[in-house]
């Protein structure tokens, strides 16, 4: 339903241009907006002309003119001084029905893209739904999520749709309380570049607006409107592993997820039995930070002794030494790849599980 501010604002523009006072009043005798302080309305003129066949009137020196909504009577509109009373009230009828269509339609739209989102409609449907509000099936398009602090404000779902300004071919909605969506339209040439421009322009734009602790994670790009929920639940899925294995990036794609993505879906009694199989009772968070970070730079460097001793700052053989003794506690030699793989999941495991069981608390 239209807001009575937005009713307001239009009979006030039309007063501006008209000099004709105008009043919105409801079935039931109520004024919703008017243009002028001292109104006179009793609710039997407006039951007398609501239930008359006609669609306009004349009342004691008031035009009374009618508004449908779907050929049901939704408002009544009084006009009263200036000139071409008649002609003005007829005009802003006019206006205040196309008003209640196209509102209509975007809360229709609306609606059809969070169950599309969801993955609520038929596959019929879908199509049907989409050629009635207008919205073209087989443009390119790409789900983003939004995550901040502010999210759970419903304001700020306005917010970003005033800051983005999106196109009519653009979507911005929510479908919870946490995250906002942006489902954005990709030119035919547009790739993974464009696609994480995009991404760090909307995080550096609400972070200017001082939107905190931000998050943006998108899915893959899709040819056809019924596969937009598969690249929302990836961007959904981009959101949460972002979280666990690449929590220095405020900006993650689904394409980016690697093995941690085979990890996230994993479930947590089976990740138990696979750290206890590979390390009985050690976990491989017990190890302490010096023995963790030798570890990380030694992948980071491609298992390189050479690259990982001179970035540490330690002689080549302390390098050795320390790998040495890792292999004895654990069995793995990190410098053997198929060791090092296992070693890495079993990291990757272990943070998972930890993330998890922050969730539960």
């Amino acid at each position: 339903m239209i807001s009575n501010l937005v009713l307001q604002d239009t009979i006030n523009g039309i007063k501006t241009i008209s000099k004709c006072d105008l009043t919105i009043v409801s079935l039931d005798g109520n004024v919703i907006a008017s243009t002028c302080e001292d109104v006179l309305v009793t609710k039997s003129d407006i039951v007398s002309f609501a239930e008359s066949q006609a669609d306009s009137q004349e009342i004691r020196g008031t035009m009374y003119f009618k508004v449908f909504d779907d050929y049901q009577l939704e408002y009544v509109i009084l006009a009263s001084g200036g000139e071409d009373t008649a002609m003005i009230g007829k005009m802003a009828a006019f206006q205040i029905q196309n008003l209640l269509v196209a509102y209509k339609e975007h809360f229709d739209r609306d609606n059809f893209i969070k169950n599309l989102l969801l993955d609520n409609l038929l596959l019929v449907d879908v199509y049907n739904r989409a050629k009635r509000l207008h919205i073209a099936a087989d443009a390119r398009r790409v789900v983003y999520i939004i995550e901040s602090e502010q999210s759970r404000d419903y304001s700020t779902l306005e917010a970003v749709k005033n800051i983005f300004s999106q196109s009519k071919n653009d979507f911005i909605t929510a479908v919870d309380e946490k995250n906002i969506i942006v489902i954005k339209e990709l030119a035919p040439e547009d790739g993974q570049e464009e696609m994480f421009r995009t991404a760090e322009l909307m995080a550096e734009t609400l972070a200017e607006n001082e939107f905190d602790n931000l998050h943006v994670a998108y899915g893959s790009a899709v040819s056809e409107i019924k596969e937009v929920s598969r690249s929302y639940k990836e961007a959904r899925m981009a959101l949460d592993v972002g979280k666990i294995f690449f929590e220095n990036q405020n900006i993650i794609a689904y394409s980016q997820l690697g093995i941690g993505r085979l990890i996230y879906q994993l479930p947590i009694p089976l990740c138990k039995m696979f750290i206890r199989e590979i390390f009985t009772e050690k976990s491989p968070d017990d190890f302490d930070d010096e023995t963790l970070a030798t570890i990380n730079k030694f992948f980071e460097n491609s298992l390189n002794v050479s690259e990982t001793s001179r970035q540490l700052y330690i002689h080549r053989n302390t390098l050795v030494y320390r790998l040495d003794k890792l292999q004895k506690s654990t069995g793995l030699d990190l410098r053997v790849f198929d060791d090092a793989i296992t070693f890495k999941i079993a990291l990757m495991v272990v943070k998972y599980m930890k993330y998890m069981e922050t969730l539960e608390y």
